[in-house]
């Protein structure tokens, strides 16, 4: 049977020479020769760049060495470099002071390099997408004693942690002006919702009024001894986001299964005994209220999933999954000490 896929030694050596990975030589000079050019650019860039973002070793170089004097409140034109660079015997790897001046002499002005680190940023990025697919592509063809499911979570983790290392690259600081009127946008939204709930309401009112609601982004952890109810609680609250707001909830429950967590959502909207569900013996009125309580909880967006010693990172491969397809507004993590870290002999999670 012919091999469906070429093997890399068919391919022309000539056409995979010209495969050169994504990069902009001009863009990397304009940027380091307008850091010479201007002590107060770097300020400019410095959030958006790091010295591994430069395809060529030498500019990767010159980039570090600029970012150190600066941290020592040294000066970094041509001359200071090329002094900085002979200290340490480095001169010969970035062409020495001559190729340091020509950088500078061959821009023209730092006026547009946050233009300039944008161009080096983005091939930088598309760079590590080569890398990323070429890792993947790899454990494909060899998953080893992987299963595809985690080959998956660590394929999507991978490609999520360039997004987010480019979003937090591309995040500047925002004045206090802007960070007003976007106080003022959610107080007003606050104010015609007239009500004391902005976030999500979880049916107890004492609680609700203290919170204002699960706010976006709030992070609450439910601590008590055990068999104290927090299962229950945290339970209820997630069913009556889930009804009250028609927002989808999550809950990811490593200790009890999705049809333990069910009969616990039907005893509890239903107002049925919980026992009498165990043992089936219910009476002529339960099952009605059965019935009320089953239609309701499969007309609502919660979702289980009873994955047991669940990694943080395959968690949220779930939740970023579940985010896209659906409007996620609550995750429920029952409970944080099952979760398994790799590589972890003990669950820290």
């Amino acid at each position: 049977m012919a091999a469906r896929f070429p093997s890399r030694a068919s391919i022309d050596p000539r056409v995979e020479a010209l495969r050169v990975p994504p990069h902009s030589i001009d863009a990397e000079q304009a940027v380091l020769g307008g850091l010479m050019l201007d002590p107060y650019a770097l300020e400019k860039i410095l959030d958006l760049l790091s010295y591994t973002d430069f395809y060529r070793r030498d500019h990767q170089l010159i980039f570090k060495a600029i970012s150190e004097l600066s941290e020592k409140s040294k000066p970094y034109d041509a001359v200071t470099l090329g002094d900085w660079f002979e200290a340490h015997a480095l001169a010969d790897q970035v062409g020495g002071t001559p190729y340091l001046v020509e950088l500078a002499q061959t821009t023209p002005s730092a006026a547009n390099i946050r233009a300039y680190a944008e161009i080096v940023r983005d091939k930088s990025v598309l760079r590590s997408l080569i890398e990323v697919g070429t890792q993947i592509a790899e454990d494909g063809f060899a998953p080893g004693a992987r299963e595809t499911p985690d080959l998956l979570a660590e394929a999507e983790q991978r490609v999520f942690r360039i997004a987010d290392q480019n979003r937090s690259g591309r995040k500047d600081m925002v004045s206090l002006k802007d960070a007003m009127k976007e106080a003022f946008e959610i107080l007003q939204t606050r104010y015609e919702s007239a009500g004391t709930v902005t976030g999500l309401p979880t049916g107890f009112h004492d609680f609700d009024e203290m919170t204002a609601g699960l706010q976006p982004s709030d992070l609450i952890v439910l601590a008590a001894r055990p068999a104290m109810g927090k299962t229950t609680l945290a339970l209820n609250m997630a069913e009556y986001a889930a009804l009250k707001s028609k927002k989808a909830v999550v809950i990811f429950s490593m200790e009890m299964s999705a049809s333990q967590l069910a009969f616990r959502l039907i005893s509890s909207i239903g107002r049925i005994n919980a026992g009498r569900l165990k043992t089936g013996q219910l009476e002529d009125e339960d099952w009605s209220r059965v019935t009320m309580a089953m239609k309701m909880l499969s007309e609502s967006k919660i979702f289980i999933d009873d994955e047991p010693a669940l990694s943080p990172a395959k968690l949220l491969s779930k939740a970023r999954r579940l985010k896209r397809e659906h409007d996620l507004g609550l995750v429920v993590v029952d409970y944080l000490q099952l979760m398994q870290v790799p590589g972890n002999s003990e669950n820290r999670a």
